[in-house]
C-alpha cells in the first residue's frame, strides 16, 4: 500500500474518481432515508444480549464525573447541557466535537463512574435513539457510525441493567440496524477490517439468530480484508502506528467475545493479532508512548499501556525493523526512522509526505519530533508536508501534499504526487549502527537525490548524520546553477534551545535533564524557529533547529551534524 503508482499520477485521475463516487453516495444517502431501507435493517430482532465486549481501552473516571455534572469535555472543547441535560438538541461547538459526540466514546468514562454512570449512559443513549434512531445523514455516516457501535456493543449490557424490558429490547435492536448498515457501507479498503471487526462485536453482543448472522458476516468480510490491512511484518496498511494500535485493541476484544460465546477465532484473526501485537511493541518508544509518524498520534502512555496488556510476549524485545521504520538505539539514545514511502491512494488519507523523518528520544525524553498531525487534531493541512517533519527540504518545494477541492471532499484528504520509492540499508557491527537511506521526490524538479545516513556510536553514545543532495541524471535546464536547502529539527515543546557563541552548535535541555545535548554541525547558517507540535489533538508552541545551505544543481551538497551529550553547561551559550 506504499508507495505511488503510475495510474495514481495520471492528470484528472482523482476528479474523475470523485464524480462517479459522489454520485454513488448521493444515491445511497437517498435509498439509505428511505422508509423500505429502515424497515429492511430492522428485520430480524434480536433475541437480546448474550456476549459482553470487553472495550479494552481505558476509562477516565474524571471525565466520567463531568458528564454526570452536566459537562461533556471532547476534543479539547466544552458543552455544558447540565445535569440530566440532552446534548442531542442543541448546536455543538464544533463538527469535530459532534464527530466525537456521536461516537460514543464518553461511554466508558461514563461507565467507570459506578451504577449512576450506567444510568445515565442508559439516558443518553435512549435520547439518542429517540432524536437520530430512524436516520440521519451524519450521525449514521461512516465517519461516526463505526465508533459508536463499537461503544454501544460494549457498554449495551451494563447499560441495560438499569433498563426495563421494552428500553432492552430497543438498544438491542438499535444496535442490530446500526451494524447492519454498517456491513452495508464500502467506503473502499481503508477501513474495511474495522469496520467487519465491530460488525461481528455487535453480532457477537446480540443473541438469536440476527446476532449469529451479524457474526458470521463481519467475520466472513473479516477473513477477506485482514490480510490486506495487516501487513506480513505486522504493521497497517498505512502505515499509521496508531492505526496499528486501535485495530488491535478492537481485534482482541473480538478474540476475547467470541470466547464468551464459546466460539474459535479464525487463523486469520489469531494472525492480525499477534501480527499487531508486534507492531505495538516496536512503535511503542522508551518514554511509553508512540511514535508519531503518517498520521497517528503518540497518545498516552497509560493508553498504551493497556493494549501492552494485552501481549502475552510483551517482554519480547522490539525487533530493528518493521512497517517501513527502523530503531536505532544506544545507552541513552533511541532513534526511529522513516524509511518507506508514504501508503497511496485510499490508504493515504492520514498519510505525511515527510520522506526519512526520525524522533529522537534521550534518557526516554523526547527531544526531536515531528509536527504530530492527526485526522483527530483537525490542524492544518500543511503539517503533513515536509516542512513539519524532522528531515530535509529544498527550496520550497514539496515531496507530495494532499488533494483539494472537490476531490478532497469526496475522496477525503489523499496525498498526491508522494515519493514512491525509497532505499534504505541497514548496518550493524560492534559498538556500532547505521543507516543508509535515500529517496527521489527531488529528481524530477532539481535533478538532485536526498541521501541520509545515520549512525549510532554505542559506546560513545552519540548520533551522528549526514544529509547528501546526490545530482541524479542530466543537469535540468531551468536556468537554476544553486538550490538552497534545509534540514529541520523540530524539538519536542519541553525542550529549551540555545545557539552557541560560534552560531554554529546547538545546546538542547529537555525538561528534567539538567546536562542537556549538543547539536553540532557544518552547516553554512544555523537558525531557530517557532514551530507547533500537536499532541492529543491540541497545539503546542515548540521550536525547530534549521540549517540552511545552498546546493550546486550540477555537483550536489552534504551536510554533517552531529548530537552528543553536554559534559556541563557551557558557560559560552547564549539565549537565542
Amino acid at each position: 500500500m506504499a508507495g505511488g503508482s503510475v495510474i495514481d499520477r495520471l492528470p484528472g485521475r482523482h476528479v474523475a474518481i470523485a464524480v462517479g463516487l459522489a454520485a454513488r453516495r448521493r444515491l445511497g444517502q437517498e435509498w439509505a432515508g428511505t422508509p423500505l431501507h429502515r424497515w429492511m435493517l430492522a428485520r430480524g430482532r434480536p433475541e437480546g444480549f448474550a456476549a459482553i465486549p470487553r472495550d479494552l481501552r481505558p476509562a477516565s473516571l474524571s471525565a466520567g464525573r463531568q458528564i454526570l455534572a452536566g459537562a461533556f469535555v471532547l476534543a479539547g472543547e466544552t458543552m455544558a447541557p447540565g445535569v440530566r441535560g440532552d446534548p442531542w438538541n442543541r448546536p455543538s461547538p464544533s463538527r469535530r466535537f459532534a464527530v466525537v459526540l456521536h461516537r460514543f466514546g464518553w461511554m466508558r468514562d461514563l461507565l467507570a463512574a459506578g451504577p449512576d454512570g450506567a444510568t445515565e449512559g442508559l439516558r443518553l443513549t435512549l435520547e439518542w435513539s429517540h432524536t437520530f434512531g430512524r436516520w440521519n445523514a451524519f450521525a449514521w455516516s461512516s465517519e461516526v457510525l463505526e465508533r459508536r457501535v463499537y461503544n454501544l456493543a460494549c457498554a449495551a449490557r451494563a447499560i441495560c441493567s438499569r433498563a426495563s424490558d421494552a428500553e432492552a429490547a430497543r438498544i438491542a435492536l438499535d444496535l442490530c440496524r446500526q451494524a447492519r448498515r454498517l456491513l452495508q457501507i464500502d467506503d473502499g479498503p481503508a477501513r474495511a477490517a474495522e469496520r467487519a471487526t465491530v460488525a461481528a462485536i455487535a453480532g457477537a453482543a446480540l443473541s438469536g439468530r440476527a446476532g449469529e448472522r451479524l457474526l458470521g458476516q463481519g467475520l466472513a468480510r473479516l477473513k477477506r480484508v485482514l490480510p490486506i490491512t495487516v501487513t506480513p511484518d505486522g504493521g497497517h496498511a498505512s502505515r499509521n502506528p496508531q492505526a496499528a494500535l486501535e485495530l488491535y485493541f478492537d481485534l482482541s476484544t473480538l478474540d476475547d467475545a467470541l470466547a464468551q460465546r464459546g466460539l474459535s477465532a479464525p487463523e486469520e484473526l489469531l494472525r492480525a493479532i499477534d501480527r499487531l501485537s508486534g507492531a505495538v511493541r516496536f512503535f511503542t518508544l522508551a518514554d511509553g508512548r508512540l511514535a508519531a509518524f503518517q498520521g497517528g498520534e503518540e497518545c498516552e502512555r497509560t493508553y498504551v499501556s493497556a493494549a501492552r496488556a494485552q501481549d502475552e510476549a510483551q517482554d519480547r524485545a522490539a525487533p530493528a525493523a518493521r512497517n517501513g521504520y527502523h530503531r536505532l538505539e544506544a545507552r541513552s539514545l533511541q532513534i526511529c526512522a522513516d524509511s518507506a514511502p508514504s501508503a497511496s491512494g485510499p490508504w493515504s488519507v492520514a498519510a505525511c509526505a515527510q520522506p526519512l523523518a526520525i524522533e529522537v528520544l534521550v534518557g526516554q525524553r523526547r527531544l526531536i519530533v515531528g509536527g504530530g498531525w492527526s485526522p483527530e487534531a483537525q490542524a492544518p493541512q500543511a503539517m503533513r508536508l515536509v516542512d513539519a517533519a524532522s528531515t530535509a527540504s529544498i527550496g520550497d518545494a514539496a515531496c507530495g501534499e494532499p488533494l483539494r477541492g472537490f476531490a478532497a471532499k469526496v475522496l477525503g484528504p489523499r496525498l498526491t504526487g508522494a515519493v514512491h520509492r525509497i532505499e534504505s540499508r541497514r548496518h550493524e557491527a560492534p559498538g556500532a549502527l547505521w543507516l543508509e537511506l535515500a529517496h527521489d521526490g527531488w529528481v524530477e524538479r532539481f535533478g538532485l537525490r536526498h541521501e541520509r545516513r545515520l549512525y549510532i556510536d554505542v559506546e560513545a553514545d552519540e548520533l551522528r548524520g549526514e544529509d547528501s543532495f546526490v545530482p541524479v541524471g542530466p543537469v535540468k535546464p531551468n536556468g537554476r546553477r544553486f538550490v538552497p536547502f534545509m534540514v529541520r529539527f523540530h524539538l519536542h515543546p519541553d525542550v529549551q534551545a540555545q545557539i552557541a557563541r560560534d552560531k554554529k552548535s546547538v545546546l538542547l535541555k529537555p525538561e528534567g535533564d539538567d546536562r542537556g545535548w549538543w547539536l553540532r554541525n557544518d552547516a553554512v547558517e544555523v537558525v531557530l524557529e517557532p514551530s507547533l507540535h500537536y499532541r492529543l489533538g491540541q497545539p503546542r508552541r515548540s521550536q525547530q533547529i534549521v540549517l540552511r545551505g545552498q546546493a550546486r544543481i550540477a555537483e550536489g551538497a552534504r551536510l554533517r551534524w552531529k548530537l552528543s551529550a553536554a559534559a556541563r553547561v557551557d558557560a559560552g551559550i547564549t539565549a537565542s
